[in-house]
């Protein structure tokens, strides 16, 4: 077995985060694999995207360590990097889509500019290339190719939010963050979006952490899952398994709740 398969992509160790004296997340820990899928659910301030913006380097943790696998073999404390080194592996390695897509786009830019950027954050400067792989991206998040060079802010919100996963997935990210996914939408577009984010994830064998409060999201998507209570880690499984037979109090309501007719 190769070094890279010995080794999470992400380990999470004893991870809190405070607000002053207000508790964001206590004593996280859980490791992500390559090739897996991990979903965090919980209902709002359980801590879920304070996790996220830990784990994404936005947020520096009180304590705790958060290790990623940088190289094959070789895991990196990511705080312990400089703050150019984070910047760097969040343009390069690692996607970001957030809840709300206009904070995940340029709107003053071309729907094209907004995923060429990535690609030229890579290096790559040859303008026929880096056209051709937007417009490629685009048929695939199935936005209209004619759209190329309108700006976002003429989009639908399901527009936008392809558009940002296009963006995000253009450089093949190692990693992809997830923050609320289908937020927001109508449950038609919800539906739509949902399944291409599976066909993508499949397709590419990302490595993802979803955060959100929707289980058939994760139902979907995640082949484990966390559940947050109060900052806390209070449930942690297969997806199916804590879906189906929950053990914790708060995991079993959630459910149950979306059960409810």
């Amino acid at each position: 077995m190769s070094a890279m398969a010995d080794l999470p992509l992400l380990r999470v160790r004893d991870v809190a985060v405070y607000y002053g004296t207000t508790l964001g997340c206590r004593d996280v820990g859980f490791d992500l694999w390559p090739g897996e899928v991990l979903g965090v659910v919980g209902e709002s301030g359980s801590g879920k995207t304070t996790l996220l913006n830990c784990l994404s380097a936005s947020l520096p943790p009180a304590r705790g360590l958060i290790e990623y696998q940088a190289r094959p073999g070789e895991m990196v404390d990511l705080y312990g990097l400089s703050e150019s080194q984070r910047r760097r592996l969040q343009r390069t390695e690692w996607g970001i889509v957030h809840q709300h897509p206009r904070d995940g786009l340029r709107l003053g830019v071309s729907a094209g500019a907004n995923v060429a950027e990535r690609l030229m954050a890579l290096g790559e400067r040859h303008y026929g290339r880096i056209r051709q792989t937007a417009e490629d991206w685009l048929r695939k998040v199935e936005i209209d190719v004619g759209r190329i060079d309108h700006r976002p802010d003429t989009f639908s919100g399901g527009m936008q939010q392809r558009l940002q996963i296009a963006r995000n997935l253009v450089i093949e990210p190692r990693l992809i963050f997830m923050d609320e996914p289908t937020g927001g939408l109508d449950v038609s577009v919800q539906a739509r979006l949902l399944d291409l984010l599976r066909q993508l994830v499949h397709e590419l064998n990302l490595s993802a952490l979803i955060v959100t409060h929707d289980l058939a999201v994760v139902r979907l998507l995640a082949q484990r899952l966390i559940v947050m209570y109060r900052g806390e880690i209070v449930e942690a499984g297969l997806t199916d398994q804590v879906l189906d037979d929950p053990q914790h109090p708060y995991t079993q309501l959630l459910v149950s709740a979306v059960l409810q007719p």
